[in-house]
């Protein structure tokens, strides 16, 4: 009897040496595993690994997955990467289950409207949180609101003296604000088109940035912070019609964002990134490395922000507190156990990406553009950086 298993357990082995069995180890995202680890064939691709994670997941719908090994997607049977890197296969190798939106996105080849009406160039244009309107500004000093269900314009707000340069919706879809060429900033409600009380002034030169509070944090929405040529940001109340001023960078701030942990970012041509508190707008830390101006900053949990508690359903909200409620949960879903990133786009040619909770100095250095990097831009899931140059 103990003959017989032993080889039985000697034709296992050998069937398992024949096949070139790689132990593997199936985690998510997190490093937390899917399973136990398993011997699985060196000739098996993604779309089988998709078939094992569904059903150690129990999946009822059959989800599609993307598969990383050291960060790199496998797109190719095992065998083949494993000879490409050469990697060693006396552990386990953890490979890393990414799931895949269920949507398929489809490639911009061609225009599907025009929608004309301003009289100078379109200088901004941004979707609503529940993206049924879209706003822009333009060099003509009208700010306009586009019903896009119908492709048509809705209002023509006056008010601006000059070029208007930035504009930004509140996350709860209450306010529109938008900055100008000669200082000032305006509130409109975008149900009316109507002005919102006197602009606001006291930067002294044009605005180049806006960001509001995300509504997770605060709502409904009140609070919004704007970048200046001046060199100084302010944090506006829209209620109170009063500003706290952060001023410390020693040239233009270029660009600016409130984060969804609750602090704000600045970034300027004195190459420096800022990172302030709200209630004070007191300097909590300073991000350096940039060899340059400092450009643009984008946040990997942007889209979060930026539409709130707003989703694909469409579905509206009764209460502030119903909608910052969603909104918190939108937000930890995404950005879930890891920090919130910040990447920033330099004129030195180069892009840093930063945990600024973690660390003042940047997790990675991006270089391959040949020119100045005018704007960066997290993808929704925050798993990619696109680049423009």
């Amino acid at each position: 009897m103990e003959i017989d298993t032993v080889t039985e357990a000697a034709v296992v082995e050998e069937k398992r040496t024949t096949v070139n069995n790689v132990m593997c180890l199936l985690t998510d995202q997190d490093g937390g595993p899917i399973g136990a680890p398993m011997y699985l064939p060196q000739n098996i691709g993604p779309q089988q690994l998709q078939l094992i994670v569904n059903q150690l997941l129990n999946n009822e719908e059959k989800l599609p997955y993307a598969f990383y090994i050291s960060d790199e997607e496998l797109l190719v049977p095992l065998e083949t990467y494993l000879q490409k890197h050469k990697v060693s296969v006396e552990k386990a190798l953890p490979i890393v289950c990414q799931p895949q939106a269920v949507f398929r996105i489809r490639p911009v080849n061609r225009c599907s409207a025009t929608i004309s009406g301003h009289g100078e160039a379109v200088l901004s244009v941004a979707f609503s949180p529940d993206g049924r309107q879209l706003a822009s500004g333009s060099g003509d000093t009208t700010v306009r609101f586009w019903d896009l269900g119908t492709q048509t314009p809705m209002y023509t707000c006056t008010g601006h003296k000059n070029w208007v340069l930035c504009i930004a919706w509140s996350p709860d879809g209450k306010y529109l604000v938008s900055g100008s060429m000669s200082r000032e900033l305006i509130c409109w409600d975008p149900q009316t088109g109507k002005q919102l009380g006197n602009a606001l002034t006291g930067h002294k030169k044009w605005i180049t940035g806006i960001s509001w509070e995300p509504v997770h944090l605060n709502a409904p929405c009140r609070r919004f912070v704007s970048a200046s040529k001046d060199g100084d940001a302010r944090i506006w109340d829209v209620s109170l019609k009063k500003c706290i001023v952060l001023c410390g960078h020693t040239l233009a701030v270029t660009c600016v964002k409130w984060g969804g942990d609750g602090v704000i970012y600045t970034g300027s041509q004195d190459c420096t990134i800022k990172v302030w508190e709200t209630t004070e707008g007191k300097l909590i830390r300073e991000l350096k490395g940039h060899g340059h101006w400092v450009n643009s900053l984008a946040l990997s949990t942007e889209y979060v922000l930026r539409t709130g508690a707003f989703d694909h359903t469409g579905k509206q909200y009764s209460s502030p507190d119903e909608m910052k409620k969603v909104a918190l949960e939108r937000y930890n879903t995404t950005r879930g156990t890891a920090p919130e990133r910040l990447v920033s786009g330099s004129d030195d040619f180069t892009m840093f990406l930063w945990e600024p909770f973690i660390n003042k100095h940047p997790k990675t250095r991006m270089t391959g553009h040949q020119q100045l990097v005018n704007h960066v831009y997290f993808s929704p899931d925050g798993q990619w950086i696109a680049s423009a140059s």
